[in-house]
């Protein structure tokens, strides 16, 4: 590790040194190239350079226990066992930092939620689940631009909705809410108070451009027509909603959230781009099988990451056994804790791969 460590130290001592050169000034992209670079391996040199600190006052108090001054000696041995444990905290924090960087953990993302099984009830919690969502967005200081929704017939209840999620680390964190979602509760229209088990498919896909995937025009297949919401009644008085098929593939795409054609073209477009990136990122990674399909399966019962019992105030992570109480602060937003949880449980699976 420590010699792997030494390297990272010398590159960033040479990106450093490459700032420092007038002439890197007149190259913007390079300047941005080496700056972000250098940006990446600050945490892990500060935390090296902290961690050799630590070793140097370890090995200076060591000495003075050595020495002649009992009293001394009695004090420096007392602060020994802390300093031996900020030590081993720090070696565990360099060795996560050292594990490969997710090429993704830095692109924005495309958050899609569609109701599964349940009817009415299972879109009424894809709202649910849009809302906190959004809610933990705006606690992290994300720009929020919805996408694309198909609301359900009864309304307040959503089929799909589509939302971009714009901002700092915004795949890292969310990348482990793909999959089926399932909850439990008595619906509003249950008259015997019977608990009804639905679900709702939740999809985490990076923002993709025209660089990350090919996007032929003559490949698209564009129809306009006229906007419509729950009920049959018209959202817009314009022909301004867009379908956008993606010919080799067959995915589609409907977008009707602006009243302007362009706009829903553009939107339409996005969405499309992120869909046929994340296939080929499927297709690049066959053997782990994520992304959309893998998450999302067929949104059957038993499919599921996540349940949210209401009855319980319980909400409960089936892949690393994890449940807290707190389901009503979990749909305010308050999904740190099992965020953190999720992050610490991967990066442990993949130190153990790494040492096998």
């Amino acid at each position: 590790m420590f010699s792997k460590l030494d390297e990272v130290v010398l590159r960033y001592q040479e990106l450093s040194a490459q700032l420092t050169q007038s002439e890197i000034y007149s190259n913007p992209a390079k300047l941005q190239k080496v700056s972000k670079e250098r940006k990446n391996l600050e945490e892990i040199v500060e935390t090296y350079r902290e961690y050799r600190s630590v070793e140097q006052e370890i090995a200076e108090q060591q000495e003075l226990a050595r020495g002649d001054d009992p009293e001394l000696a009695a004090l420096v041995n007392e602060e020994l066992p802390g300093l031996r444990q900020k030590l081993g905290e720090l070696a565990e924090k360099l060795q996560v930092l050292l594990l490969p960087k997710d090429p993704l953990d830095d692109k924005n993302i495309l958050l899609e939620i569609r109701a599964g099984t349940g009817g009415e009830e299972a879109a009424l919690f894809a709202a649910d689940l849009y809302r906190m969502y959004l809610r933990f967005a705006e606690g992290k200081g994300w720009k929020v631009e919805r996408m694309s929704e198909s609301q359900s017939s009864a309304g307040g209840g959503y089929k799909e909705v589509v939302t971009m999620l714009s901002g700092k680390s915004v795949y890292s964190l969310m990348k482990y809410e793909g999959g089926v979602h399932r909850v439990q509760r008595v619906p509003s229209t249950e008259s015997q108070g019977r608990i009804h088990t639905s679900t709702v498919t939740v999809a985490i896909m990076p923002e993709a451009d025209e660089l990350d995937v090919t996007l032929d025009d003559k490949d698209l297949e564009i129809s306009v027509m006229r906007a419509g919401g729950p009920g049959g009644q018209s959202v817009n008085t314009t022909d301004s909603a867009v379908r956008m098929i993606h010919i080799p593939t067959g995915i589609s795409v409907h977008c009707q959230d602006e009243r302007s054609q362009i706009k829903n073209k553009a939107k339409a477009r996005k969405i499309l781009l992120a869909r046929l990136y994340e296939r080929e990122e499927k297709e690049r990674h066959a053997e782990q099988s994520a992304q959309r399909r893998s998450m999302v399966g067929s949104g059957e019962r038993a499919e599921k990451i996540r349940t949210y019992n209401f009855p319980q105030n319980r909400v409960s992570d089936h892949r690393i056994g994890l449940t807290v109480h707190k389901l009503d602060k979990v749909l305010e937003g308050e999904l740190t804790e099992i965020v953190d949880a999720l992050k610490t449980h991967y990066q442990a699976e993949a130190l153990k791969g790494q040492s096998q």
